[in-house]
């Protein structure tokens, strides 16, 4: 027999349903329920490498580790990676499949996937008791209705009762929830079963005669009111939550364990990708990360780092026109740390040859690693192991960009030059050993009294933040109430709201 499951769909895209559905697979695992994350169709350029070599968005990789099972290309069979405005690459079951156009995906090839998406959402429910599924954006997105596999027509063709997220933080959340299902055909309709407040500051008795007005007008009960909590914003998917001059996570840390802190600059790259690779850092004590889009701010940086991006080239000239670049070369000429990851690795090197990603040919790189890059048609994805700085390090790749490195001292299969270092590696400042030798160095050469702290673990704290969305969830939402939905489906007799999806 299947197990059981629910789809969280959500009024608008970061209204929490990545961390909703984190949260309840963390409740459920905690009851002893076998549980899986779903999540058929992902746009991001945060994504993971499964220990099978296949590339799925980071988010489900996290809600995986909620639920406490390893991450699989099932649950997140289609991966989109925007490459430019018009254009993302297709990633199926884990390999990409090629590059193509909004209007051909929704064309015609995303319905071509439902048979795809449909199998492995059936897999995982005859392996588990029950798989927390996340929708995308809105469900009530009618111009895309007709092709949808990752809102109401997975829910359609597979059962799914459906709860609704809503951010109230943003206000508007009474009229989002009642025309988020008054602009659903009955059919669908008939599959919400209610809705979810997310994000609640305040004294929730305020709120309850609005919420008993909601459920007068739809017929339709709140599930849970969640309150604001700071922090809780782990890999996210559609973009970077934080302005350019911001903090990297509001969550507070505790104080410096030396006498100075260390200033990390991110630069802002387009199609920036993996910019979760700085949370280790951000989380250390005493560690302040900014992302920067002016060389004005690398003035007073201790370590810069150029992230990795799907757009290599494009990044390369984004840094030369904002004079990035020309900063970045100075700071090295000046051995003051640079860290490059991925994409940000290979435009330190000497020169690229992209026949691939931007079919620009033969490019300029910065020069200051002794590199050439080569893009190959087949994506390098990896989970490599091995040692730098004295420690054991584990990461994992994903690039076309094939680098030869021609000098220099060997760094995580890349190489450094004094203290500007590049690896295709992400993930190697999670380990915990190598991040705080590597923090020594970096403090070292900037002159900085500054001392990791010897007992932070980045594993320890992601496990916190994921219990702390079970205890959300578990304190908050109507448990037994979700438990019967996940079990047995939507109510039945659910009232059809007008208009409904217009014809």
């Amino acid at each position: 027999m299947s197990g059981g499951g629910l789809l969280v769909a959500g009024t608008t895209s970061d209204a929490g349903k990545s961390v909703v559905t984190a949260g309840i697979c963390r409740w459920l695992v905690r009851r002893g329920v076998k549980v899986a994350p779903f999540k058929a169709q992902n746009m991001s350029l945060n994504s993971f490498v499964t220990r099978e070599g296949a590339e799925i968005g980071r988010a489900q990789a996290m809600q995986a580790q909620a639920a406490r099972v390893e991450p699989s290309a099932l649950m997140n069979p289609v991966l989109l990676k925007p490459g430019g405005e018009r254009s993302s690459q297709v990633v199926l079951m884990g390999r990409p499949v090629g590059e193509m156009s909004a209007r051909g995906y929704h064309g015609g090839q995303q319905q071509q996937l439902l048979g795809t998406v449909l199998d492995c959402l059936s897999e995982l429910r005859d392996t588990y008791d029950a798989v927390i599924c996340e929708g995308a954006g809105s469900p009530a997105e009618i111009n895309l209705r007709r092709t949808d596999i990752v809102n109401m027509g997975i829910a359609r063709n597979a059962g799914l009762p459906v709860l609704v997220v809503g951010d109230i933080d943003r206000g508007g959340v009474f009229a989002s929830f009642f025309g988020t299902v008054a602009l659903l055909g009955p059919e669908d309709q008939a599959l919400v079963a209610g809705f979810l407040v997310n994000k609640f500051r305040g004294d929730v008795s305020l709120l309850e005669p609005g919420l008993d007005m909601l459920h007068g007008l739809t017929g339709r009960r709140t599930y849970g009111v969640l309150p604001f909590r700071h922090g809780l914003g782990i890999d996210e998917e559609d973009g970077l939550r934080v302005s350019l001059r911001g903090t990297v996570r509001e969550s507070a840390v505790a104080p410096p364990a030396g006498e100075d802190v260390l200033r990390v600059a991110v630069c802002a790259v387009p199609l920036m990708s993996n910019f979760t690779d700085v949370d280790a850092l951000a989380a250390e004590p005493g560690v302040v990360v900014r992302f920067v889009d002016r060389p004005e701010e690398l003035a007073d940086a201790d370590l810069v780092i150029v992230p990795g991006t799907r757009g290599t080239v494009r990044a390369l000239e984004w840094l030369r026109e904002r004079e990035l670049a020309e900063a970045i070369a100075r700071r090295a000429a000046e051995d003051r740390p640079v860290l490059g990851i991925c994409g940000g690795f290979q435009l330190l090197g000497e020169h690229i040859e992209d026949d691939v990603e931007s079919r620009r040919g033969h490019v300029d790189g910065l020069g200051l690693l002794p590199v050439r890059v080569r893009f190959a048609r087949e994506k390098t994805l990896a989970r490599p192991v091995g040692e730098a700085l004295g420690e054991p390090v584990e990461g994992y790749e994903i690039h076309h960009g094939v680098a030869e490195i021609l000098g220099g001292e060997a760094f995580l299969d890349g190489c450094r030059v004094g203290r500007t270092w590049g690896t295709h590696w992400h993930g190697s400042l999670e380990s915990d050993g190598f991040r705080r030798a590597f923090l020594r160095e970096v403090a070292a050469a900037a002159g900085r009294r500054f001392v990791p702290a010897p007992d932070t673990s980045f594993a320890a704290l992601r496990e916190e933040q994921l219990d702390r969305l079970g205890d959300l969830i578990e304190q908050h939402a109507d448990t037994d109430a979700l438990w019967r939905l996940i079990e047995s489906g939507a109510p039945q007799g659910l009232p059809f709201i007008p208009p409904g999806a217009p014809a």
